[in-house]
């Protein structure tokens, strides 16, 4: 296999190692002797007694592949950081109630949460934590890191002090934090502070309190279950002080205008440290939108007037990695309600970029944090840039249309009514979280030019067959996503065409694009599915479906049986190309240009969606991904196939905004 790559050196920084200097834990930690951890009862920061400023970036072990956990700490901690950030995802950590991976519970994100690897390789590399556990995260990951069987329980009220979620919560964070605790400063460990919750005060409504009893019994499980390290909340403060509790650390979430919102939080709290917990470095893409950029310029002036202050500061992201799957996230927009699913790309135009590569503003604030930082200690030299490679061109070589697909489906459920992905009796009765539910009504009269009615709105995207056959319009344009088949349109009615169907199928698939992750609380209803309102041909409505969920599990994907010679017609069907390797695998991009929509799946681990309009275009393939030999590429694509796959060095984004 040829590869042509695009291996550049680190840029020249000019630095020298000072092997007098000591290493941070031993500046803080002289003759292994451990007092207090991180205090907040002055005006600065002190850390076992030590005055320190924290100058941290935000990572997530979950959106990057373990094997590079090291080399991405390594570089945060070369830019001159005393610390790292990470949030804990809820929804991989406890796919089912009762049900934990941290690293060895068989679930498909195995290999991403052991945490406490990454925790312990954060201190090998010289590096303090803090940690953000929820039970939300926002993070523009799916829900909001918060498990879609949560939508089963009948009247609940999510982040909240309801009854049923805290009994939820409590179960998961004893499991979590039994692990953390061990990992606390105090004890010899890393951690030296963790956050409450995330941006409560974001669900404040205008006629609505927040439950500050939520806060209070957040704080107090945490406390009960060990955790001795300073406890903190984190929200905009010209957005209000609304999600702060009394006798707890303030800090600020923001981008711009850091005197005004840094006069503001210590209006909040007189005599405490200032930290800036969330210093937005760059932003995150939706489908169609351009691809968010900020000047290195803009970046460096407003981190430069944080430390000036002074301040202490975590940017996010300092490395935004890559929503894998289906853990993208969505927005509800501000103005008029509309869904806006993210992209799986979380680049976030941050100091590494997705792939972990160097960027301008890594450069400069590796020279603000010299400049600035008036503790010295040892810094390793920058990591080399890992290798990036354009693999050859591969074919299609075998395929399973929708039906055969369908046919290997592990559930085909009959109920009389439509039930959405979360109330299907599967996993142990926890419902579908991810992928793809078909809704199907077999035996079917259909006369010439009937129409096709689904009452409410589909969540989220939507194509209809009958006897196999696509009927929804080839998605050929982005105007075409105002239409039927997608999220924006309510009551949509398809035009069945002019022929007479006998007996015939009709088959519903429903795409969850991603759940909201940010918003009010009432804006967390986030059921995925057919379950507004009914369905109907020509006035009548039709019950006694069948429905059949389309999770994409690896262990399913690995044994789906029945390819064949790929025809390549229009419709959703899957395809099958084979990367063979026969070195050291690298990484690099799968070019999604010439495809429409759907997802793309490596040695059975589903990678990531893709849509034509982007700006999202290419797909980040990690080294550690492939495997000498035999790679199986699986494309399931929605409507216009092509014969090929297509291998890039480098990201391309399509700016379509």
């Amino acid at each position: 296999m040829k590869r042509r790559d695009n291996t550049k050196d680190t840029k020249d920084t000019k630095m020298e190692i000072n092997l007098d200097l000591p290493t941070l834990y031993n500046y803080y930690i002289e003759n292994g002797s451990i007092t207090c951890g991180l205090s907040a009862e002055q005006s600065y920061f002190t850390l076992n007694n030590k005055q320190i400023t924290i100058i941290s970036g935000a990572i997530h072990y979950f959106r990057v592949p373990q094997e590079y956990w090291r080399d991405r700490l390594k570089k945060m901690r070369a830019a001159g950081l005393n610390a790292i950030e990470t949030y804990v995802p809820w929804n991989l950590h406890e796919p089912q109630p009762g049900v934990f991976d941290f690293g060895y519970g068989g679930s498909d994100f195995e290999k991403f949460l052991d945490i406490s690897k990454f925790l312990r390789t954060a201190q090998e590399e010289d590096l303090l934590v803090i940690v953000r556990p929820g039970p939300y995260i926002c993070s523009e990951w799916e829900f909001g890191g918060l498990p879609s069987w949560l939508l089963r329980e009948k009247d609940m009220k999510i982040r909240t002090s309801d009854k049923t979620f805290m009994e939820h919560v409590k179960r998961y964070f004893t499991a979590l934090l039994e692990i953390l605790s061990e990992f606390q400063f105090t004890k010899g460990g890393p951690i030296i502070a963790f956050q409450i919750e995330n941006e409560y005060g974001n669900t404040k409504e205008e006629d609505k309190p927040i439950d500050t009893d939520y806060l209070k019994k957040l704080k107090e499980l945490m406390i009960s279950k060990g955790i001795v390290e300073l406890l903190f909340t984190s929200d905009t403060p010209s957005n209000g002080n609304w999600g702060s509790l009394p006798n707890t650390l303030i800090t600020a979430n923001f981008q711009t205008k850091p005197d005004v919102e840094l006069n503001l939080l210590q209006e909040y709290q007189p005599d405490k440290p200032l930290m800036v917990m969330e210093y937005w470095t760059g932003w995150f893409d939706h489908w169609t939108e351009k691809h968010h950029t900020r000047t290195v310029k803009e970046f460096s002036d407003v981190y430069e007037s944080i430390l000036k202050f002074p301040a202490s500061v975590n940017m996010y992201m300092f490395h935004g990695g890559t929503s894998w799957g289906f853990m993208n996230g969505a927005n509800l927009d501000d103005d008029d309600g509309t869904y806006q699913p993210d992209t799986n790309s979380y680049d976030y135009d941050a100091l590494l970029n997705e792939a972990g590569d160097y960027t301008d503003k890594y450069y400069s604030v590796q020279k603000l944090n010299e400049k600035y930082n008036d503790v010295k200690t040892l810094l390793p030299l920058p990591p080399p840039v890992t290798v990036k490679v354009a693999y050859d061109e591969i074919k299609i070589t075998e395929q399973l249309t929708i039906n055969e697909l369908i046919n290997n489906a592990e559930h085909h459920i009959k109920k009389h009514n439509l039930l959405p992905m979360e109330m299907l009796p599967i996993n142990n009765n926890t419902g579908q979280s991810y992928g793809y539910i078909v809704y199907r009504k077999k035996n079917l009269t259909i006369p010439c030019n009937s129409y096709l009615k689904i009452e409410g709105k589909v969540c989220d995207t939507v194509m209809v067959l009958i006897d196999g056959k696509l009927k929804t319009k080839l998605l050929q344009t982005q105007a075409d996503l105002d239409k039927f088949g997608y999220w924006k349109l309510e009551n949509g009615l398809l035009n069945l065409g002019d022929k007479v169907y006998n007996n015939a199928t009709l088959d519903i698939i429903v795409e969850n694009s991603g759940r909201v992750n940010y918003g009010k609380l009432h804006q967390f209803n986030q059921k995925k599915g057919l379950w507004q309102g009914n369905v109907s041909i020509n006035g009548v409505n039709l019950c006694d479906w069948e429905m059949i969920p389309l999770e994409f599990k690896t262990n399913w994907v690995q044994n789906l049986k029945g390819w064949h010679i790929p025809r390549f017609e229009n419709g959703p069907a899957i395809y099958k190309g084979i990367l063979k390797i026969t070195r050291v695998s690298n990484d690099s991009y799968i070019y999604m240009g010439a495809w429409t929509k759907g997802i793309v799946i490596v040695n059975g681990f589903v990678l990531s969606r893709y849509l034509k309009f982007g700006p999202q275009q290419t797909i980040y393939l990690p080294g550690p991904f492939l495997k000498d030999g035999d790679n199986e590429i699986l494309i399931f694509e929605h409507f216009i196939p092509t014969t090929t796959i297509n291998f890039v060095a480098n990201p391309i984004y399509a700016n379509t905004a």
